[in-house]
Formats: C-alpha cells, structure tokens, sequence
C-alpha cells in the first residue's frame, strides 16, 4: 500500500516560506538574486580576475561565493554588477 505524500504549495519566495517576516524575507531574495548573477560573472574566471573585475578584494568575493547572504547589501551586490559592466534594473509594485 502506498503512503500518501502531503504537498504545501509555496509562495514565490523561498525565505517567506521558511519563516523570515515579509520584508527581510524580500530583502534576502533580492541579494540572493544579485548574488546569483556575482557568481556567474565569476565563473570562468580565477577568483582573483573576477574580483579585480567587480572591484572587491579577492576575499571578499570568496565570501559570496560560499554563500555568506548577511554580508553583502543591496548596495554593495549593484555596485559589484555595474563595476562588471551590468545595470540592475527594480520594478516596484503594490503588495497582493
């Protein structure tokens, strides 16, 4: 006999999901999303290349890199994105 397999349906945002209050849980999507896009300018290249490209200290990026999301602001993730010559574009729209 087969057990059944209980299924929540989740909303777009894992970090509301798991618990974090709406506004961090937004927050810590966003970096994560720009984090993202960090590591795939970085990739192919040696750390020491992809950091001197967006501007930060090879150590710093080796932070990113593992994952360390309360490190890095908002700011700093745009700044790193436009140093690599990327834009970020934000679209900003009324809560559901």
């Amino acid at each position: 006999m087969a057990t059944k397999l209980k299924m929540t349906v989740g909303s777009d945002n894992v970090f509301r999901d798991i618990g974090f209050p709406e506004g961090e849980a937004d927050n810590l999507l966003l970096r994560s999303e720009l984090m993202s896009r960090v590591r795939e300018v970085a990739r192919g290249h040696t750390q020491q290349d992809a950091a001197k490209m967006l501007g930060i200290t090879q150590p710093r990026l080796n932070q990113l890199l593992k994952g360390k999301i309360s490190l890095f602001s908002l700011d700093a993730l745009v700044n790193m994105l436009a140093k690599a010559g990327l834009r970020v574009s934000m679209k900003v729209k009324k809560a559901a």
